[in-house]
């Protein structure tokens, strides 16, 4: 009977025991899932600011890309009074000046003339008859594209050829 006491008397304690050490591993588990949240809240935040900068960073990138075509306008506005071909050389110029800021940012200006329309690079502002051309060609570009095959900033704004009736 002696040796039932001990397992008796044992037991609870060694039960204790475990219970004791599942407490204090759930409360390092708690611990641990606590610090990993405000590590995760932490980089949430961090990613958010650098990703807001980076953003701030770009845009003053593009705007100062620009500055030099604002400048020429400037410069064109002040001699108005020049000459007409003067002026329009001059406006020349800066359009040139800023289409390369546009090609240098990724968007090159495209010329669709006489190409087969295509719904994702086109918007199709009217149609024609033309016999010279097979109908779905483009004879028209009102409004040009800008970007590459991947990465249109702007469709073409065209007319495309249509059957004759």
């Amino acid at each position: 009977m002696a040796d039932q006491e001990t397992d008796n008397g044992a037991a609870p304690s060694r039960v204790e025991d475990e219970l004791e050490e599942a407490r204090e591993k759930a409360a390092e588990m708690e611990d641990r899932w606590r610090r990993t949240a405000a590590e995760l809240d932490n980089f949430r935040k961090r990613v958010a600011r650098e990703s807001g900068q980076q953003r701030d960073t770009e845009r003053a990138l593009v705007a100062a890309s620009w500055l030099p075509v604002v400048d020429n306008l400037e410069l064109a506005l002040e001699h108005a009074d020049a000459g007409d071909e003067a002026i329009v050389e001059g406006i020349r110029a800066v359009r040139d000046q800023a289409l390369a800021v546009l090609s240098g940012l990724g968007y090159p200006q495209v010329d669709d003339s006489g190409k087969r329309f295509d719904p994702a690079l086109h918007e199709a502002v009217g149609t024609t008859p033309s016999p010279e051309v097979p109908a779905g060609t483009i004879v028209h570009v009102v409004r040009p594209r800008y970007g590459d095959g991947t990465r249109v900033l702007r469709p073409a704004g065209v007319v495309v050829a249509a059957e004759e009736r």
